[in-house]
C-alpha cells in the first residue's frame, strides 16, 4: 500500500508540477492582463466538463464489475458522446462568454477549444480500468509527459506569439499528447458501443457527481468569472494565480488520497475494519490539507520581497487565505471518498452546498465594493461547513464512526494557522499538529 501511495504521489507530484510550473511561466512571459485573457480559457474548459461530468473513471474503478470489457466499451462509448456535446456547447457560447468578459476579440480563441472536450473524449479508459490492480504506470505516464512536452514548448511559443494565445496554444498541445499517448499505453482496444442498460447505470451512478461538478464548477470558477467581471482582467489575473499556487498542492493531495485508498475501501465495505480504514483516509486529507495551509502562510511571507514593486504585489496577501481554503476542502475530501467507496456519490454535493452559499454572499459583497479577501474568507467558512456535514453524512448514512481526537488536533491547527496571518510564531503551534496527525494516521492504517 505504501509503495503503490508513493507511487502515484509522485506521479501527480510530477503532473501538477508541470502544469503548475506551465502556468508560472505564462504568467513570467506576457502582460498579467494577458494572463487574466489566459485564465479565462480554464473557465470555459471547467464549464464545459462540469456539465458532461458523470463520474466514469471513478466508476470503472468502483463498480464490481469495471474489469468487464463489455463495461468498459459502455463506458467508452458514453465518454464519447458526452465528448461531442460538449465541444458543441462550448463552441456556441464562445460568443456569449467573451461578449459577458468584455473581450470579443478573444471569441475564435473560445471555439478552438471546443476540441479539448472532443479530444478529451478520445482517451482510452485502461488508463483508470488497470488502477484496480494498482497498475498506475500507465495513468501516471500519460498525466506527466503530455504535461512536460506542454511545458517545454512555452518558450517557443511565447517568443513566437507574445501573448494569450501561448496558453492556447499549450492547452491543445496537451490534449492531443494525452490522447494518443493514453491509447499507445492500453491493453484492450477501443471499442465505443451504445448499450441503453449500462449507460442507464452510468447515469444513475453519476447523476450526484454531475450535480457535484456544477457545485465544483461554482466553487473554482465562479468567483474568478466574478473577479474578471467585477474588477477587471489585470486583478483577475492576480487573483486566477493565487488559485494556481494553492489549488495545485491541494489537487495533488486529494489526487493522491483517493487513488490509493478508493480501491481499499470499496473491496472493505461491509467487513471488518472498516471503519479503522476510514478513520485512516480522514487523518490522511487532515494532514495533507493542515500541511498545504501551513505551506501556503509561509509561502505568503517568504514571497513577499520578491513581489514587491512588481504587478504581481498583491499577491502575497492572498496566499495564505486561499491556501486555508485549499487545505478545508482538501480534509473534507477524506469522508467524501469514504462515502463514495460506500456508493453514496452524492454526499459530495452535499458537502460543497455550504461553499456555493458562501460564494454567493462573497461575490455580493464584492459588488457592493468589499476587498478580495472577503470572498476568500467567507469560502474558507464554507469549507469547515462542509467539512462537518461531510463527516456527519458518513455517520448519519451508513454508520461509520469517527475518532474524535483526530479531528480537534485538525481544528487546533487549522485555529492557529488562521491566527498566524496577524502573529506568525502561533504557526509553529500549527505545525506541531502535523507530526500528530501523521502517528494517528500511522495507527489507523
Amino acid at each position: 500500500m505504501l509503495r503503490a501511495a508513493l507511487l502515484l504521489l509522485s506521479g501527480n507530484v510530477a503532473t501538477s508540477g508541470l502544469l503548475f510550473a506551465r502556468n508560472l511561466a505564462v504568467a513570467a512571459l506576457i502582460p498579467v492582463e494577458d494572463y487574466g485573457i489566459a485564465a479565462t480559457f480554464a473557465l470555459a474548459m471547467a464549464a464545459v466538463e462540469m456539465a458532461s461530468s458523470f463520474g466514469l473513471q471513478q466508476q470503472i474503478v468502483q463498480a464490481r464489475d469495471g474489469d468487464d470489457p463489455r463495461l468498459q466499451d459502455a463506458l467508452t462509448g458514453f465518454q464519447l458522446l458526452r465528448g461531442v456535446i460538449a465541444a458543441a456547447v462550448l463552441f456556441a457560447l464562445a460568443g456569449p462568454l467573451a461578449t459577458f468578459l468584455d473581450i470579443p476579440e478573444v471569441t475564435w480563441a473560445y471555439r478552438l477549444l471546443a476540441l479539448v472536450p472532443l479530444l478529451n473524449a478520445t482517451q482510452h479508459f485502461d488508463i483508470h480500468r488497470l488502477n484496480r490492480d494498482n497498475r498506475f504506470g500507465p495513468l501516471i505516464a500519460t498525466n506527466t509527459l503530455p504535461s512536460a512536452v506542454a511545458l517545454a514548448l512555452i518558450w517557443p511559443l511565447a517568443a513566437w506569439l507574445g501573448d494569450w494565445r501561448v496558453m492556447l496554444a499549450a492547452i491543445l498541445i496537451h490534449a492531443v499528447l494525452t490522447a494518443v499517448l493514453s491509447h499507445a499505453v492500453a491493453e484492450r482496444p477501443w471499442r465505443p458501443v451504445m448499450d441503453r442498460v449500462l449507460w442507464g447505470r452510468t447515469i444513475r451512478f453519476g447523476w450526484p457527481i454531475l450535480l457535484n461538478a456544477l457545485v465544483l464548477f461554482l466553487v473554482f470558477q465562479a468567483d474568478k468569472l466574478a473577479v474578471g467581471r467585477i474588477l477587471g482582467l489585470v486583478p483577475l489575473g492576480v487573483f486566477a494565480m493565487g488559485v494556481t499556487l494553492t489549488l495545485t498542492p491541494s489537487l495533488i493531495a486529494a489526487r493522491t488520497i483517493q487513488t490509493a485508498t478508493l480501491p481499499r475501501l470499496s473491496v472493505a465495505v461491509g467487513a471488518h475494519g472498516f471503519d479503522r480504514k476510514a478513520n485512516g483516509t480522514l487523518v490522511a486529507s487532515m494532514s495533507a490539507g493542515l500541511a498545504v495551509a501551513v505551506a501556503g502562510v509561509v509561502g505568503g511571507w517568504l514571497s513577499a520581497p520578491f513581489l514587491r514593486g512588481t504587478d504581481w504585489a498583491g499577491l502575497t496577501a492572498l496566499l495564505g487565505p486561499l491556501a486555508i481554503v485549499q487545505g478545508l476542502r482538501i480534509a473534507k475530501s477524506g469522508s467524501a471518498i469514504v462515502g463514495l467507496a460506500l456508493g453514496r456519490s452524492g454526499n459530495a454535493v452535499m458537502s460543497n452546498l455550504p461553499r456555493v452559499v458562501a460564494l454567493i454572499a462573497g461575490v455580493a459583497a464584492l459588488a457592493q465594493g468589499t476587498d478580495l479577501l472577503v470572498l476568500i474568507w467567507l469560502g474558507a467558512v464554507g469549507e469547515a461547513a462542509g467539512f462537518v456535514l461531510s463527516a456527519a453524512l458518513v455517520t448519519w448514512r451508513d454508520g461509520v464512526r469517527w475518532r474524535m481526537d483526530q479531528s480537534i488536533v485538525f481544528a487546533t491547527g487549522v485555529v492557529l494557522t488562521i491566527l498566524s496571518l496577524s502573529w506568525s510564531p502561533l504557526l509553529f503551534g500549527a505545525g506541531l499538529a502535523l507530526p500528530l496527525l501523521a502517528l494517528m494516521h500511522r495507527k489507523a492504517a
